[in-house]
């Protein structure tokens, strides 16, 4: 028997619309569409062989259910701009890929597939329609199935009836009393799918229910009367013509030869360089596109490195610099820590291969400047904004000079940066990045000061390796800037998040972490001592459950305490062959034993006193009295900061002693702490991406959304939710962006995983357009090997296509929570330098102290509150336009964990 499939390549179109990230090409012109759609034809041609294949599109204008209703669709948007502009380049496309494609004016895609299915069955062909839109099932028959792509769902006639609860030939009636909202076409008031579906188990057909409905009992009856008059025509709109003209006989619906000239072209205006790789890569053509993307330079080698002895010597260069306008800067120092570090030297690059060195506090030197001098003389064009600035990790050097009263401004370029807006899942090192993109090994900085015992502090260096050391790093951070730029620059989604949110969250951050944040010391040694009382009763309690002492932290001991002596069952090995103690195993044995809930709450406390109140107050800064941490913007993949010496991002705040380690972050006298975030931002993002109409209506109508989605899966009205139907529905909204599977949801919830996966898949029914985002977000990491953040933000999965099932997984969950993640760590920035901004605009004494993923923390005058109090959340909500509003919390008190 052939087979013909049907594509219903209007369902494709605004699926690839809604689902798929904002893809643009260098031109800045829309193609998630065209990539989308060419996407899905070609799975969906290799998962079904056939021997006629038809993709059908609605033709422009007016059908003739318009003529039967004036209103029907009326309550549809005009068509987006940014998807109007990709049909006719797709149509262009699949006509030159060789696959038939059809639309015939009057009729919508539909009536032509029913046309077609209707023909095939005649004349013993096989029917195969790939659609989303659920009107389709009623094509169904013993020789027509349909396959959504999206979800592999496969209907066939026990597929629809398992689905929907009717066969296929009672869909045109089951619809028809639940009407289409989608289409405007009414039916019977307040009748949805499980009312439907009662009446026509009793009735048989809507001709019968009709007949019957002074039978029907309450408030459905009065409903179903009062439509009876309209049925008939809602039954016209929704049913699928099956006799439209089709202009060719199906067997001449045969796959052509591609136009693969024409189809390079397209590939390359619309930059899909994945297809270009798969598809032409013996052509000349695509070795030329791939070469542009990915040659690597060459290091130039010439090495005319300068030691500056002389003032005269550093005015040539001074004047060299104030001529080129643009020079590569780095400091050498004695320490880490940017607010002790004394300054020792300064390397300077010009050109390639031309860079000098100005010792300036090396010990053992038999001559060197005067550092004053030096500064004096330097000052100038380092604090001159239109001098242009190029550094490796340049936010440091900002430091080091400010401490010396110089405020290097024209801040230009950070390598560490360019490479990481490149590619986040790359080491950003100064030694890596020029053996990768120079294919140059640096002299290290264990080759100049020795290691471990014997290292000695770089004031101690001979001037002659130092110059050597430091005006190579200078000339490599010069070169790798030449290298790396162009990558950035050529693509404009990389260009904007380099350039509008990365350098100026380094300028951002420079002052943050110089600001500092104020701690109570004594209250923290408060906490110490408590910490340090309970977890002594809590190795009591472990000691009498095991009854014998053992270190609590040690894994061996605990190895053997558990699953020898208390006979536990191992539910995982270290990869040393050893059962594992690791926290997700302990937490799952918790459930039903003792002993491991013990151990999890002796590490978590003892963490807390390790990490925060033991360590906290001697990080006390002596000049400052304040803690100064580092925030790291080229650590986490998807764009988040980290926060380390201390990392403040971490301090846990479900547990009470940790929200006490907060309340020792305090205002000074006169101030207030004031914090401010950003409400269930990932979730809104999701909504914003995924289009589902479900999740934007609750956010539009500024809903509980978790007892929103606890209404929907478990069908009750909001009033009637539970607090324990809301939690449900809070682990659900947010497992389910983060990937969560279903045995991750049983055990979240404590429930078995049957339960886990209807919760799951009521969840998908309710929120369908979530399910089709996370689909084909997957399906477009698995084709190009990266998502990308609303603002363009290029996240690579480099597992999403491993032999690895674990490491697959782990990719595929990543593709999902990755665009949300990432989107809410460029708004967070985004925010957080546009109130930099402001503050420094209107000379304001407030000042940010703290970036917390979604929060942002500021020491606030108390004659400024209210100031800070209105335009705060104001600028956070304003600073892009989504599909919902942002929501943004502010709070403020005389610590940390009252603002919070």
């Amino acid at each position: 028997m052939k087979k013909l499939l049907l594509i219903d390549g209007s369902s494709y179109l605004y699926r690839a619309f809604h689902a798929l990230p904002d893809l643009r090409n260098k031109e800045n012109q829309p193609t998630g569409v065209i990539y989308g759609v060419l996407n899905m034809l070609k799975k969906i041609h290799e998962d079904y062989p056939v021997d006629y294949s038809l993709c059908i599109f609605d033709a422009k204008g007016k059908t003739f259910r318009n003529d039967i209703y004036p209103d029907y669709k009326a309550n549809r948007p005009s068509m987006p701009d940014d998807l109007a502009r990709q049909i006719e380049p797709l149509h262009d496309a699949i006509q030159n890929m060789g696959w038939p494609m059809l639309s015939i004016p009057g009729v919508e895609a539909d009536d032509v597939i029913g046309t077609l299915c209707k023909k095939a069955k005649l004349e013993n062909i096989q029917t195969i329609i790939s659609t989303g839109d659920k009107d389709m099932a009623q094509l169904v028959n013993s020789d027509c199935f349909i396959i959504n792509t999206m979800t592999n769902e496969k209907l066939d006639i026990d597929g629809v009836k398992n689905k929907f609860g009717v066969l296929p030939e009672q869909i045109i009636d089951y619809l028809t009393l639940m009407g289409d909202k989608v289409d405007n076409v009414p039916g019977v008031e307040k009748v949805g799918p499980k009312t439907a579906l009662k009446l026509l188990e009793e009735f048989g057909s809507l001709e019968n229910i009709i007949s019957n409905a002074d039978a029907v009992k309450g408030s459905v009856g009065e409903n179903l009367r009062a439509a009876i008059s309209w049925l008939p025509t809602g039954k016209k709109l929704i049913t699928i013509k099956d006799d439209v003209e089709i202009p060719d006989p199906i067997t001449s619906f045969i796959k052509k030869d591609a136009n693969k000239d024409k189809l390079l072209q397209i590939y390359e205006k619309y930059n899909f360089y994945t297809w270009i790789k798969k598809d032409f890569e013996n052509q000349n053509q695509n070795e030329k596109v791939i070469k542009e993307q990915e040659q690597a330079a060459k290091f130039n080698n010439k090495k005319n490195y300068t030691t500056i002895l002389t003032l005269s010597n550093l005015e040539e260069w001074i004047h060299d610099i104030q001529n080129k306008k643009i020079f590569a800067i780095d400091t050498e120092t004695d320490s880490l820590n940017f607010i002790d570090a004394r300054l020792i030297g300064i390397s300077l690059c010009t050109s390639p291969g031309s860079a000098c060195y100005i010792p300036l506090q090396h010990l053992n030197a038999e001559q060197q400047l005067n550092l004053e001098q030096v500064l004096n003389l330097i000052k100038p064009i380092l604090e001159d904004p239109n001098i242009k600035k190029i550094g490796q990790n340049i936010k440091y050097d900002m430091h080091i000079f400010k401490n010396y009263g110089i405020q290097l401004n024209g801040i230009q370029h950070d390598t560490m940066l360019l490479s990481y807006v490149h590619d986040s899942t790359e080491s950003h090192g100064m030694n890596k990045l020029a053996e990768k993109y120079l294919e140059h090994p640096c002299i290290s900085y264990e080759d100049v000061v020795g290691k471990g015992t014997k290292q000695i502090t770089f004031d101690l260096v001979d001037i002659e390796a130092a110059t050597e050391y430091a005006a190579e790093d200078a000339d490599v951070t010069f070169q790798l800037f030449q290298t790396l730029y162009p990558k950035i620059n050529s693509n404009e989604k990389l260009k904007y998040i380099y350039e509008n949110i990365e350098i100026p969250t380094l300028i951002s951050l420079f002052e943050i972490e110089r600001n500092g944040v104020l701690i109570d010391s004594s209250k923290l040694h408060d906490q110490s001592l408590k910490l340090g009382n309970k977890i002594i009763e809590i190795e009591k309690e472990a000691f009498k459950i095991a009854e014998q002492p053992f270190n609590l932290s040690s894994p061996k001991q605990l190895q053997e305490i558990l699953f020898s002596k208390l006979g536990i069952k191992p539910l995982k090995k270290t990869p040393t062959g050893a059962a594992s103690t690791s926290e997700d195993v302990l937490e799952e044995l918790a459930l039903n034993y003792p002993l491991p809930k013990i151990i999890l709450e002796h590490r978590s406390l003892s963490k807390l006193k390790n990490t925060y109140t033991d360590k906290l107050p001697r990080m006390i800064n002596s000049k400052t009295n304040r803690v100064h941490t580092s925030y790291n913007q080229a650590v986490a993949i998807t764009g988040r900061l980290a926060s380390s010496d201390p990392n403040l991002q971490n301090i846990p705040i479900r547990n009470e002693e940790g929200r006490r380690v907060r309340e020792a972050f305090i205002a000074p006298k006169n101030y207030q702490i004031v914090s401010c975030d950003y409400s269930q931002i990932e979730l809104r993002i999701m909504a914003h991406l995924s289009c589902d109409e479900g999740l934007i209506s609750a956010f539009k109508n500024n809903l509980d959304i978790h007892q929103s989605t606890a209404a929907k899966i478990f069908n009750l009205t909001t009033d009637d939710v539970t607090k324990e139907q809301r939690r449900y529905a809070k682990v659900i909204n947010f497992g389910l962006i983060y990937g969560m599977s279903t045995y991750g949801l049983s055990q979240a919830l404590n429930i078995d995983r049957e339960s886990a996966k209807n919760f799951i898949e009521d969840y998908f029914i309710k929120y369908p357009a979530v399910k089709n985002f996370m689909d084909e977000t997957k399906l477009l990491a698995k084709e190009q090997g990266f998502i990308e953040t609303v603002f363009g933000r290029k996240l690579w999965l480099r597992e999403i296509n491993s032999t690895n099932g674990i490491r697959r997984a782990a990719a595929e969950r990543a593709a999902i929570n990755a665009p949300m993640q990432g989107t809410a760590a460029d708004l967070i920035k985004l925010s957080m330098n546009k109130i930099q901004e402001w503050l420094t605009t209107n000379k304001l004494q407030s000042k940010i102290i703290m970036q917390v993923h979604d929060e942002l923390v500021l020491e606030v005058p108390e004659n400024e509150l209210s100031e800070i109090q209105k335009n705060i959340p104001r600028i956070m909500c304003g600073i892009t336009e989504l599909k919902i509003p942002l929501v943004a919390d502010l709070g403020f008190g005389l610590n940390w964990e009252v603002a919070h």
